[in-house]
C-alpha cells in the first residue's frame, strides 16, 4: 500500500471514530513521531566517563544485577 493510500484511510477512520481516548492517543503519538528531538552533546568528563564504563564492560568488571542486589541486601543489612 501506498504512503497517500494509507493516509487516506487513516483519515477515514479518524473521522469515524468517536472513542474520544483513542484519537487523543493517536494524536499524542503523532505528536511525539513529529517532534524534533534535541541533540545532546556531552562533555569531556561524560564522554571519558562512558569510555571508563565500556571499557569496564569488555574486561568484565561488572556486577549481574543479581549481584548487586545481594550486596544492597548486605549493605541494608548491616
Amino acid at each position: 500500500m501506498k504512503t497517500i493510500e494509507i493516509k487516506k484511510k487513516l483519515i477515514n477512520q479518524i473521522n469515524l471514530s468517536k472513542n474520544k481516548s483513542l484519537l487523543e492517543e493517536f494524536y499524542r503519538f503523532l505528536n511525539l513521531e513529529n517532534e524534533t528531538h534535541e541533540i545532546y552533546e556531552l562533555n569531556l568528563e561524560q564522554t571519558n566517563a562512558i569510555a571508563e564504563a565500556r571499557e569496564q564492560i569488555k574486561n568484565g568488571d561488572y556486577l549481574t544485577n543479581e549481584q548487586a542486589n545481594q550486596e544492597i541486601d548486605q549493605w541494608l543489612s548491616k
